[in-house]
């Protein structure tokens, strides 16, 4: 799915995948469903904030195997591929707003990374993976 380098872009991914996952038999309200919407909101606002290079549309996919012990993968396209995703070492103060996104989606997949486009286009994916197993979600947002 293609969205706009916009805040908007970055809602509307949340809740397309939102949708597409309770489509695909993951119901609202699941700890799964949940999980995974988080990790594609995070991964999308990242996009948008650090990887935006106006004109260029971000990119999510969203894959999610038939079999229930399979993992989930979300991917997200973006277009800088000199800003590579570091999280911050700790955790920024509580006043802060801003520096928690890689911090969740660590705490929250099973496995994440990046690696460059492939055919050498220009820009990064950013991926996790959620293995769909029962995720203790408000005890890690409690930490946060």
């Amino acid at each position: 799915m293609r969205f706009t380098s916009t805040p908007r872009g970055a809602r509307l991914a949340r809740r397309l995948c939102a949708e597409r996952l309770h489509a695909w038999g993951i119901p609202y309200g699941t700890e799964a469903h949940d999980v995974i919407a988080l990790l594609v909101a995070e991964l999308s606002a990242n996009a948008v904030q650090h990887g935006r290079v106006p004109g260029r549309d971000f990119l999510v996919r969203l894959t999610v195997p038939v079999q229930p012990l399979a993992p989930a993968r979300i991917e997200v396209t973006d277009t800088r591929g000199e800003r590579t995703p570091e999280p911050a070492p700790h955790l920024p103060g509580p006043d802060r707003t801003e520096g928690r996104g890689l911090l969740l989606v660590a705490a929250l997949a099973d496995r994440w990374g990046w690696g460059p486009r492939p055919c050498g286009a220009p820009g990064k994916i950013v991926w996790a993976e959620c293995d769909r197993r029962s995720h203790d979600a408000r005890a890690v947002l409690g930490q946060m």
